[in-house]
């Protein structure tokens, strides 16, 4: 099976597929210790960045889901990566086959509201692929900004749980029903 990856626009970003020239900011990205803080706690080595990478490209040729690579629509410059993924994470409670979205960007990028713009363009996308079915996340308990883009994106704590020894929080969203909550609690249709 291969799945076609959308591109997406928000007003400051494009979301796009996975290039091989997009690996040296990925790998730069995953390979800065402030980034992988809250996600595994270690920068990733070049061959862990380009599993990660290829297991992006994978998920969309099998799944018909996976992540995208966000740039800066004025400058090109690498923002991040965000898109849904099936890890089959030995986790309790288990959410095998529930689409779980993640998200990371660069260190330049952060607190300028650019994870929520990306995640809730993903999210709409996601909104129109899966209609009102489930989707998760989980975050480090400490990892603040993160815990507040999953709120403002209509996440709600279902749970708390350890994943690989580290205290993790895990978040659930229903599909358009959530985005219409959300949206009326902001005044926005």
């Amino acid at each position: 099976m291969t799945n076609e990856i959308p591109s997406l626009d928000t007003e400051r970003l494009t979301l796009r597929g996975h290039r091989v020239a997009d690996f040296a900011d990925s790998f730069a990205m995953w390979a800065n210790p402030e980034v992988t803080r809250f996600i595994g706690g270690k920068p990733f080595s070049e061959a862990d960045c380009w599993a990660r990478v290829l297991r992006h490209v994978g998920h969309w040729s099998l799944l018909g889901f996976g992540c995208w690579v966000a740039r800066d629509k004025a400058s090109g410059r690498f923002v991040g990566e965000v898109g849904f993924m099936n890890l089959k994470r030995e986790i309790e409670p288990a959410f095998h086959g529930t689409p779980e979205i993640g998200w990371a960007l660069d260190p330049w990028a952060h607190g300028r509201g650019l994870a929520t713009e990306a995640v809730r363009a993903v999210l709409a996308w996601g909104d129109a692929r899966f209609g009102d079915a489930r989707t998760v996340c989980l975050v480090d308990p400490g990892n603040e900004p993160s815990l507040r883009v999953a709120a403002k994106c209509g996440y709600a704590e279902f749970g708390r749980t350890t994943y690989k020894g580290d205290p993790v929080v895990l978040f659930e969203r229903r599909g358009a029903t959530s985005a219409r909550e959300v949206a009326g609690r902001s005044g926005r249709a």
